[in-house]
């Protein structure tokens, strides 16, 4: 994405790299923050696209700063990046960097994250995804979808929080009349839960509805 904006909260610290001149040098338009406070009221002034916190030179794990942007903005994309002896929940954050790594592999992270300049992007709480690329990106995952993987996705997506009948679902993906077996239905399911979820035999997003069918809650 082309003058995307980026809200970097770093402390200075002469034993933690700094990532925000390397992100500038690279073309984004860079808001800096020393604290999650002052990070709270930036967000709502600046609007970026993609927060940054290095919670490693502020001498943190980041998560309260994590939780505190989700709260004032749940679509907001968070790289979080920690020292290697930091253990933090991948859910926290859409990406976790530990240290040490390259600034180049901070923009690896960074692209990905931001907004299509097109409309190929379908973006519904955590789950994003591109229908261009044919990836879907959630909680730190990024994950690579067949056709019909991707059709499953955009059709519960558009239908978040409804429950969408087996039989429907089936004919739609399928593009077919037969719904005799509709196995092959719940492999493709439990394909889209290791795409998406954390935990895929605990699911957060992707329910089973018994007897009826699927939803999606985000």
């Amino acid at each position: 994405m082309k003058d995307a904006k980026l809200l970097v909260i770093e402390g200075r610290h002469n034993d933690v790299p700094s990532f925000a001149a390397d992100l500038q040098k690279k073309g984004f338009e860079i808001v800096i923050a020393q604290s999650g406070g002052e990070a709270a009221k930036k967000l709502e002034k600046t609007a970026p696209h993609l927060a940054v916190v290095n919670a490693a030179s502020l001498r943190s794990s980041g998560v309260r700063i994590c939780q505190s942007l989700r709260e004032k903005d749940s679509k907001l994309p968070i790289i979080l990046i920690v020292n290697a002896d930091v253990e933090v929940d991948k859910s926290v954050a859409d990406t976790i960097l530990t240290l040490p790594f390259t600034a180049q592999k901070l923009v690896n992270r960074v692209k990905p994250l931001l907004p299509s300049d097109g409309k190929n992007v379908v973006h519904v709480g955590p789950i994003r995804l591109d229908l261009e690329h044919r990836r879907v990106k959630c909680l730190g995952k990024n994950t690579k979808l067949t056709p019909r993987l991707i059709r499953l996705l955009r059709i519960l997506l558009d239908n978040h929080g409804q429950v969408v009948e087996r039989e429907s679902l089936f004919k739609r993906v399928w593009e077919t009349n037969y719904t005799g077996d509709t196995r092959t239905l719940d492999v493709h399911i439990s394909w889209l839960r290791n795409a998406i979820e954390i935990d895929p035999n605990s699911p957060r997003f992707l329910k089973t509805i018994r007897g009826v069918g699927y939803r999606l809650d985000v």
